[in-house]
C-alpha cells in the first residue's frame, strides 16, 4: 500500500513566483498550475498547495480578517463528508474560524487547535 501525499497549504503573495521558487530551488514538480489563483507542487509525499488571493482559500473570514502569507499556513485533512465531520467536531467543542466554503476544487472549513493553529478539513469536489 502506498502512502497518500501530505497536503500543506501556503498562502502566497504571487502564485507563479512561488511555483518557480519551489520548482527551481527545491526540486518540486508542478501538479496543477492555475496561477494567479492556485497551484499544486509536489515532492515525494508532500503536496504543497500554493494559494493566492483569487483562490477560495483567499476569501475573507466572516469577521473581515484576510488570509495572508505567514499566518494562515495549515495542513489539510481530506474528509468524505465535511458536513458530518464539522457536526461531530462542533459537538466536541472544536472552534471554527469560518463556515464551510465551497470552491471549484471542493469544500473546506478551518478549525483551530487550542493554541489557535489552523487545521483545514477538505472534501474534494465530485469529479464526473
Amino acid at each position: 500500500m502506498s502512502e497518500s501525499p501530505v497536503n500543506v497549504r501556503y498562502m502566497v503573495s504571487d502564485v507563479q513566483e512561488s511555483v518557480d521558487w519551489y520548482v527551481g530551488n527545491l526540486g518540486f514538480s508542478v501538479q496543477l498550475n492555475a496561477a494567479p489563483a492556485f497551484a499544486s507542487v509536489e515532492r515525494g509525499a508532500l503536496r504543497l498547495l500554493l494559494s493566492g488571493r483569487a483562490a477560495s482559500a483567499g476569501r475573507p473570514m466572516p469577521d473581515g480578517r484576510q488570509p495572508e502569507p505567514g499566518g494562515w499556513n495549515r495542513f489539510q485533512f481530506i474528509v468524505e463528508d465535511i458536513g458530518a465531520e464539522v457536526e461531530r467536531l462542533r459537538a466536541r467543542g472544536v472552534t471554527f474560524r469560518n463556515e464551510i466554503v465551497v470552491g471549484p476544487g471542493g469544500s473546506q472549513i478551518l478549525a483551530e487547535d487550542p493554541s489557535g493553529n489552523v487545521v483545514e478539513l477538505f472534501q474534494p469536489a465530485a469529479r464526473g
